[in-house]
């Protein structure tokens, strides 16, 4: 069983920067495809940004520029770096690793940023 565990995130000033980190303890690691997403209060879970298993890398418009998705496959583990964070930015951020259109959830880390 996919168990996805993430670190990470807390309180950070506007114009601060947080990583967020997620082990991934299944298999096939090197073939998953992984992306973060966040969610605000009162919206939807949006996609923040994706990592193929080719390092293709994907970023929602509002966080380009801003946003380093990464991986290491030697470690199943997924990063993302955010810097320049805006008061925008504040939400839950969930990790989701995708393999043969099954798809797993981490169980989610708070960013807040104060403006």
């Amino acid at each position: 069983q996919v168990q996805l565990v993430e670190s990470g995130g807390g309180l950070v000033q506007a114009g601060g920067s947080v990583s967020l980190s997620c082990v991934d303890s299944g298999t096939s690691f090197a073939f998953k495809t992984l992306a973060w997403y966040r969610q605000a209060p009162g919206n939807q879970r949006e996609l923040v940004a994706s990592i193929s298993p080719t390092f293709r890398r994907n970023y929602a418009d509002s966080v380009k520029g801003r946003f380093t998705i990464s991986r290491d496959n030697a470690k199943t583990t997924v990063l993302l770096q955010m810097d320049s964070l805006k008061s925008e930015d504040t939400g839950v951020y969930y990790c989701n690793v995708l393999l043969y259109g099954n798809e797993h959830w981490g169980q989610g880390t708070q960013v807040t940023v104060s403006s």
